[in-house]
């Protein structure tokens, strides 16, 4: 099983501007995904699809994605609006006015969750969404479960972009998959760099944006002190792959775009393929 994941687009930034920078960006990305062998099974999209939540950046995401032939499960971040949302993706399903949801994925069961708050920039879990959580968890028990969504409930060492893991949200998220042994992993978006950690015994896997990247700088920051730091940089757009090994969850990350060959499967290579692969147990 291939989950393909994409987040934090921004579509919409340059509002007056069809062919605009972020969608590019997208693109470069879903042409890389389409090409690719095997192709993923399906794509994730963790939220931040647009900039602005306005209705006409989801009618040119949604025709972003029809390029696609293998299905697409988005979400909301804290830039989307769900009633625009909903409009232009009326097949995603929802709860109790969240967009909340589950699907299966061959061998394993994929819990989306809405993490958004209107007019906050970080996370948020009430208890109504950590109700319906916790229903689905004890539904199954058993069988592999990966938890999706946009704000990630740990601390990065980013200081403008951190959550602070005694925030009211996370320790209502922790109380919902602590001792959850078959949640193989939780995946997120949101801050625009790849990374990943150990959190409450699974692995939390943090994709990079499709549009462009937040810098690494975990010196302090003074929010009173403007000090000419980098915050945004145009690195190359990001996607993550996350393969279902029949018993882990592995994820890549990877940027769209060509790459320089060093090296390639020829004559030269093919003995140290040979080699390699004859370790192995037959």
């Amino acid at each position: 099983m291939l989950i393909a994941q994409v987040t934090d687009i921004h579509l919409g930034f340059e509002p007056d501007n069809p062919a605009e920078f972020n969608r590019k960006r997208l693109d470069q990305v879903l042409k890389q995904l389409k090409s690719m062998v095997p192709k993923p099974d399906c794509l994730i999209a963790t939220g931040d699809l647009t900039e602005f939540g306005d209705a006409d950046s989801y009618r040119r995401l949604k025709n972003a994605f029809a390029q696609l032939d293998f299905p697409v499960w988005p979400m909301v971040g804290n830039h989307d609006i769900r009633a625009n949302f909903a409009a232009h993706f009326p097949d995603v399903p929802g709860h109790d006015g969240f967009v909340q949801y589950e699907f299966d994925a061959g061998p394993l069961r994929v819990l989306m969750l809405d993490t958004l708050e209107d007019g906050r920039h970080g996370g948020a879990f009430c208890a109504v969404r950590a109700a319906w959580l916790t229903a689905r968890l004890d539904e199954d028990r058993a069988r592999p479960t990966v938890v999706v969504m946009h704000h990630p409930p740990v601390e990065v060492g980013i200081e403008w972009m951190n959550t602070h893991p005694e925030e009211d949200w996370v320790q209502r998220f922790r109380a919902c998959v602590a001792e959850r042994s078959n949640i193989v992993a939780i995946i997120c978006g949101h801050l625009h760099r790849p990374i990943t950690t150990q959190w409450e015994g699974t692995t939390i896997a943090i994709c990079p944006a499709t549009s462009p990247q937040v810098a690494l700088d975990m010196s302090p920051i003074d929010p009173e002190r403007p000090d000419n730091r980098p915050m945004i940089i145009a690195d190359p757009p990001a996607f993550a792959l996350h393969w279902w090994n029949g018993s882990e969850l592995i994820t890549h990350f990877d940027t769209a775009g060509a790459h320089v060959m060093l090296a390639q499967f020829d004559a030269k290579m093919q003995g140290l393929v040979r080699s390699l692969i004859a370790e192995r147990p037959a």
